[in-house]
């Protein structure tokens, strides 16, 4: 069979696959990824890296640990925190990067991390943004990242694919940042949740890295867990000149000059061009589930929210709006490089920010200012009235000055706007590029100048319906059953969020035994289901089960009332990590689920259907009343997980 470019990528960092076995979408997969990140968030990691009895880095050349988030806290007790790290990652030998120096994201691409064609995690969500250099970066929990530490390894389940194919060019004064709000505004309807992107096209060679990384890394915003573009000259070209670049600079700062020769250890000409030699590249006949075509010169400036990245204006709309603004802010990973400064630097020259509006600036990283420095936009940016932050991460997560308070509108050349995220959750805040952020912290509202007429989005998408090729039997592993059969519990829901499976009061009660969560179970959504729900039983859900926060109870509660396994036409990400991570199966099967709710409809939350399902993991197949599904293989990688009791017992008996 044919395999996408991420198929081709994932393949080369797995391990432990079967002969001949060729990666496709839906396959588990014990993966070694090159790299793995966590940033501040490597204080919660740490505790779960020592609770599993690990003592040292598997790999100390895998791990980057950054400091970016809370820079601008100068507490006692975050500067304890800052410094325990520290020492943590300099007494393991990882590679470690202080507050100051930027934004994770940003330093991963910068120092050679993110490097095309292969792959890279972080246990953040904009890990999405390496995908801009033809790198497949996806977010894992941190969970994962204690287990990469420990063994250099964790699983992935390769989600489905789909291709953006660009067309044409932009029009002067439209950059990338309105490409991908156009893409978040026009496909609003989950088109591509937790899907994996490749972007091709003709018209990606009109898309500077600096796009490509912007439009990657809001691909997380979209709802995807992946938005890869391809390695082409422009990408090639864009490695050179860094190189280049940090060969005259020198290597001070660069915590791991390998061969101690002076020679950048993952950016420098002999691998560049090894990688020009042979570039990886999806195969014509792939298979994709969904294909999307957008053509470049339809798309203009636009603006999202207020409060969304699903609502869209263009910008001839929302001025006649007269939208007035109190903050504008560029600042964070995905719209604060070097050409976004220039971009915004060429727009105040000569201005003044608006009497009362707060203008906030922040670089990408120290490097990054310090090229805007030399500029000079940086200093055209702070003589027409900006507000200088550290590099690094702050107001667009909600951390440090210049937060939106009640009643206030600000607009944001940042990825998320969503309610409450930058400040108050009674503010308005709006996304926009970084041009349009300038032009309205001097107009006092939001405005740009832009000369074209509007016109409307050309794009389209379709989805293609797998074709059933032949189905290799599974592999079952000691401890893992062929097949599992249960009564089918019915919750039509979509949608349904982890605080209705296990409510947010119970969360944070640490010492809440496996009883007592299964006393909870489903509350908020159902408090008869604990009624009727019996040991044993399978549980069928809607779409996009497990929606919302992170917590992990959602999962486990689940385990601990007797639920055999949950099926559902799709889950959310994080909890399907959550899940397998606890030692709980999970298996998609929208087939099955969209029979269920032509069946029961949705007058009662919980059915208890009578109907007795079997679930065939050798053939891949579940059956019910004679009829079949087909799912996808559950390989070694999920066995073992479901065998050992979940990802932290995998450690420890492989360390």
């Amino acid at each position: 069979m044919s395999q996408t470019f991420i198929e081709k990528i994932a393949q080369r960092y797995s391990v432990d696959l079967e002969k001949n076995h060729e990666v496709h979408s839906g396959d588990y997969l014990s993966i070694k990824p090159a790299y793995v990140m966590t940033h501040d968030n490597t204080g919660a990691v740490i505790p779960k890296f020592k609770s599993i009895d690990a003592h040292k880095l598997s790999n100390p050349r895998q791990v980057v640990n950054t400091l970016d988030h809370n820079v601008q806290d100068k507490s006692e007790k975050n500067l304890e925190k800052y410094k325990k790290i520290e020492e943590f990652a300099k007494s393991m030998g990882a590679d470690f990067y202080p507050a100051g120096r930027g934004i994770g994201h940003q330093i991963m691409c910068e120092e050679g991390y993110a490097f095309p064609g292969t792959m890279v995690v972080a246990s953040d969500s904009h890990s999405n943004m390496y995908g801009g250099l033809g790198c497949l970066g996806t977010p894992i929990v941190r969970t994962d990242a204690a287990a990469i530490w420990a063994t250099g390894r964790t699983w992935w389940q390769v989600p489905p694919i789909a291709k953006v194919e660009i067309k044409g060019k932009l029009r002067l004064g439209v950059t990338g940042k309105d490409l991908i709000i156009a893409l978040c505004g026009y496909f609003n309807h989950d088109e591509v949740l937790n899907h994996a992107i490749e972007f091709t096209g003709e018209g990606i060679k009109n898309l500077s890295i600096d796009e490509r990384l912007t439009i990657a890394n809001m691909s997380t915003e979209w709802g995807a867990l992946a938005g890869v573009f391809p390695i082409d000259e422009v990408t090639i070209n864009w490695l050179k000149e860094r190189a280049e670049k940090i060969s005259k600079r020198g290597l001070a700062g660069v915590p791991s000059d390998e061969d101690g020769k002076g020679i950048h250890p993952r950016l420098n000409l002999k691998r560049i061009n090894k990688l020009e030699q042979k570039i990886c590249k999806a195969d014509e006949e792939a298979y994709y589930a969904k294909e999307i075509i957008i053509d470049l010169s339809s798309v203009q400036p636009f603006v999202s929210g207020p409060n969304t990245v699903k609502t869209i204006s263009s910008l001839s709309e929302i001025k006649s709006n007269d939208i007035k603004i109190n903050k504008a802010y560029l600042v964070s990973c995905v719209n604060s490089r070097v050409n976004d400064l220039a971009e915004a630097a060429s727009i105040v020259r000569g201005k003044k920010v608006a009497d009362g509006v707060k203008f906030y600036i922040a670089a990408a990283s120290s490097e990054v200012q310090a090229e805007s420095e030399r500029r000079g936009d940086w200093q055209a940016l702070i003589h027409a009235g900006a507000i200088p932050l550290p590099p690094g991460c702050g107001p667009c997560i909600g951390l440090g000055t210049g937060l939106l308070e009640d009643g206030e509108v600000g607009i944001s050349a940042t990825n998320r706007n969503f309610k409450g995220r930058m400040g108050s959750p009674n503010a308005q805040a709006y996304l926009a590029s970084p041009a349009v952020v300038a032009a309205s912290a001097i107009a006092g509202k939001i405005d740009y100048s832009w000369e074209y007429c509007p016109g409307n989005i050309y794009a389209d998408i379709r989805t293609n319906k797998k074709t059933n090729g032949k189905v290799s039997k599974v592999e079952i592993i000691n401890g893992f059953p062929k097949t599992i059969e249960g009564e089918i519990i019915f919750c039509h829901q979509d949608n349904l969020n982890t605080d209705g499976i296990y409510p947010g009061k119970y969360t944070y009660i640490d010492d809440y035994s496996p009883e007592q969560q299964a006393k909870v179970v489903m509350e908020n959504y159902d408090p008869e289901f604990v009624k009727i729900a019996n040991d044993g039983d399978i549980l069928v859900g809607g779409f996009n089960f497990g929606t919302g926060s992170s917590r992990e109870q959602a999962a486990t509660a689940l385990k601990y009332k007797g639920i055999k396994l949950v099926i559902a036409g799709s889950f959310n990400e994080t909890y399907k990590r959550n899940a397998l991570n606890n030692g709980f199966l999970l298996i998609e099967c929208p087939a099955l689920v969209t029979d269920l709710k032509m069946k029961y409809g949705k007058e009662k939350l919980t059915v208890k259907t009578g109907i007795k399902v079997s679930i065939d993991f050798v053939n891949s197949k579940i059956t019910l009343d004679k009829k079949e599904y087909n799912i996808d293989p559950i390989g070694k990688a999920a066995q073992e997980l479901i065998v050992k009791g979940g990802l932290e017992n995998w450690v420890r008996d492989n360390l």
